[in-house]
């Protein structure tokens, strides 16, 4: 058994980590939110790492409010930078691993091609820069380091572009999404699941981990609304420059990560981004009406 400390317990990812590991005999999770593990703080992170004596940490944690981080960057660079570097330090004091969870961000979007894990980084936006500085703190690790990158993230708790669709679905005629943005959705109970079972074996470096199936933004809310039983042609295209008011922090014109190191692990691929939007949209409605 591998005993995990998690970080971000409190987050849409976390969560599903917490209910992942309930049902799995090969790893023992130990669970901590923003309040109980504070990773801006140096001292308090070292203390609570070493107390937990992990084999593993993954680091869920993040400040993904994406916009938000345009006009918040000390905060944002506090939380993705120098408290990624915390979990490092940390993990140099008891030898364990470090599986940390980084994004799409941090490329530009202007390759035509999906990206490997051997492209070059080139964030357009504060919140990849700061997500890069962690990757870069975690690359110091060599084999006690992963980097899992990941794309357009969804779950069934927390705020996610699902529920903002759904929302929005209830309240307009017609829905407006961009048709120049392209990538992967991916789903947090299925992304849970494979990060458990990495923390599980050997493994470092850079991974992607996404679902499959690559759409546009504007296709995407169309899935959403087939999930959900409604037209999907309430959903009209527009362009990144029609968008107004324009969005803080740059968007990647092209998020898709390929999963070549992931597909070589021969383990089963994560499933059709479709199959979990279902149940997402189905657990969202049963929230709805509890």
């Amino acid at each position: 058994m591998v005993r995990v400390l998690l970080t971000g317990a409190g987050g849409q990812l976390g969560t599903d980590i917490q209910l992942a590991a309930e049902t799995r005999s090969d790893v023992e999770l130990l669970a901590f939110d923003r309040d109980s593990l504070d990773v801006t703080d140096a001292e308090s992170t070292s203390s609570t790492v070493a107390e937990a004596a992990p084999d593993v940490i993954v680091h869920a944690g993040a400040y993904t409010a994406v916009d938000h981080c345009e006009s918040e960057k000390d905060h944002a660079h506090a939380v993705n930078a120098l408290g990624t570097q915390n979990l490092v330090d940390a993990v140099n004091g008891v030898e364990a691993r470090l599986i940390y969870v980084s994004t799409d961000y941090v490329f530009d979007g202007t390759k035509s091609d999906p990206y490997v894990e051997t492209d070059t980084p080139n964030p357009a936006s504060v919140y990849g820069r700061t997500k890069l500085a962690g990757e870069q703190a975690v690359a110091t690790l060599g084999d006690a380091g992963l980097i899992v990158r990941t794309s357009w993230v969804c779950g069934a708790n927390g705020a996610n572009m699902v529920k903002t669709i759904l929302r929005l679905m209830g309240s307009h005629d017609t829905l407006t999404f961009v048709d120049d943005q392209i990538g992967k959705p991916t789903f947090t109970s299925d992304l849970a699941e494979t990060l458990l079972t990495l923390a599980a074996r050997d493994g470092s470096g850079v991974m992607h981990v996404t679902n499959e199936g690559v759409v546009s933004w504007y296709e995407f809310c169309r899935e959403v609304l087939i999930a959900a039983g409604e037209d999907p042609d309430r959903v009209r295209p527009c362009s990144t420059d029609e968008l107004q008011p324009p969005r803080p922090a740059p968007r990647p014109a092209n998020s898709v990560l390929a999963n070549t190191r992931f597909a070589a692990l021969g383990v089963p691929l994560l499933r059709d981004f479709r199959e979990p939007l279902r149940e997402v949209v189905e657990a969202i409605g049963q929230q709805g009406t509890t």
